[in-house]
């Protein structure tokens, strides 16, 4: 059969037009699914996952709810859309007065106020660009689109890496981890808060329910106020549990989430250097070379839920085979503690606010010389 006999046959049995259509309108849901599985399945510790997911089941939403044509389900998507960034400047601003009540004005207590204050001003953004000189409004024109570009990526991130590390919190963790990584918080004296000691306490379950196997490193340094470093009085608190000192490695020096890790993957090694283990001993430690001279131990690191995340995903950019185990933050506290976790998050992936600020300068630059040289 003749080539072009056979493709008008197969034209009449299929509409090429309605599958690309068809193919359009799900891609945006179809490619980042295949995209989080594959990443999922090679690496969830990923901040790239919490995007590839979120994207896949926001468009796969809206289409279910073209798909069954119902305007109830439609009007319900509006309305989230619309209410959920008042509801969430609401609930930000009551939960800036609950927390400053509880632990006291400062730059981290405010953080829900300066969240809200944020959605205020991209929610407003649009509207101010009338109150200005119209000599002026260009410079401001393109100030406030900027921010709202760059806002628009911030509320996104934010959104989805809310779930994502909901999601990773809820992973089922079944290996038994021969070290169980503590992260320090602040002291109450040579004691620890009670935010620490619920990460302890979470250290100690894991270790009792694998049969109290493996060891515990405890990382946190010395603070100016503080009497005793962080590792110490952790050390002190499993003492007091019954815990051996044998089964305690300290980690004294750290100041930081990734020192925390760095060091205690240093002492985890000169560990495993005296105590057998094929490890070479090394203060020394970076992402590049620690990826291939971790050995063959796992890891657990115990930090509070908000924590976790941030915590698996530099273990993995030092090449630690861990999983993030979280305590449980109270209630009031958490959207303070997770708006500093995302910040941190943030500064770490920097380069999409970079690669928007970039083009969005550069469409502007163009538009601006298109114009003064009377090109259309």
């Amino acid at each position: 059969m003749p080539i072009d006999s056979l493709l008008r046959d197969v034209s009449t049995l299929l509409d090429w037009q309605y599958i690309a259509s068809l193919a359009l309108l799900l891609a945006p849901a179809v490619i980042p699914g295949v995209l989080f599985v594959y990443s999922f399945i090679k690496e969830p510790r990923q901040f790239r996952n919490a995007l590839y997911l979120f994207v896949t089941l926001v468009w796969s939403s809206i289409l279910l709810v073209f798909r069954l044509n119902n305007y109830v389900l439609g009007i319900a998507l509006v309305l989230i859309v619309l209410l959920t960034p008042i509801l969430t400047i609401v609930f930000l601003l009551a939960n800036t007065v609950v927390v400053v009540r509880n632990n006291g004005f400062s730059l981290t207590s405010m953080l829900p106020f300066l969240m809200a204050g944020f959605l205020i001003l991209l929610i407003a953004s649009p509207s101010i660009v009338n109150y200005f000189d119209p000599d002026t409004r260009h410079i401001v024109v393109f100030v406030l689109g900027l921010f709202t570009l760059e806002g628009l990526w911030f509320s996104f991130t934010f959104v989805a890496l809310l779930f994502y590390s909901w999601v990773y919190r809820m992973l089922p963790r079944r290996r038994q981890y021969d070290y169980i990584i503590i992260h320090g918080a602040g002291l109450d004296g040579p004691r620890p808060t009670p935010l620490l000691a619920g990460r302890i306490d979470k250290a100690l379950e894991l270790w009792n329910k694998q049969h109290q196997h493996g060891k515990f490193v405890v990382s946190g340094g010395q603070g100016a106020d503080e009497v005793v470093s962080e590792a110490q009085a952790m050390r002190d608190y499993l003492l007091e549990k019954g815990v051996p000192a044998d089964a305690i490695l300290m980690e004294d020096k750290s100041t930081t989430t990734w020192e925390n890790l760095k060091n205690s993957l240093a002492v985890i090694r000169a560990d495993r250097a005296t105590s057998g283990g094929t490890d070479a001993a090394s203060d020394d430690v970076t992402a590049s070379d620690s990826a291939g001279a971790c050995g063959d131990f796992t890891t657990a690191v115990v930090s509070s839920d908000f924590h976790v995340f941030r915590c698996a995903e530099y273990a993995h950019n030092l090449g630690i085979k861990a999983d993030g185990i979280g305590s449980h933050t109270k209630g009031w506290y958490w959207p303070t503690a997770f708006i500093r976790e995302f910040i941190a998050i943030t500064k770490a992936h920097l380069w999409p606010y970079l690669v928007i600020g970039g083009i969005y300068t550069l469409v502007n630059a163009l538009n601006y010389a298109f114009f003064f040289l009377g090109i259309v």
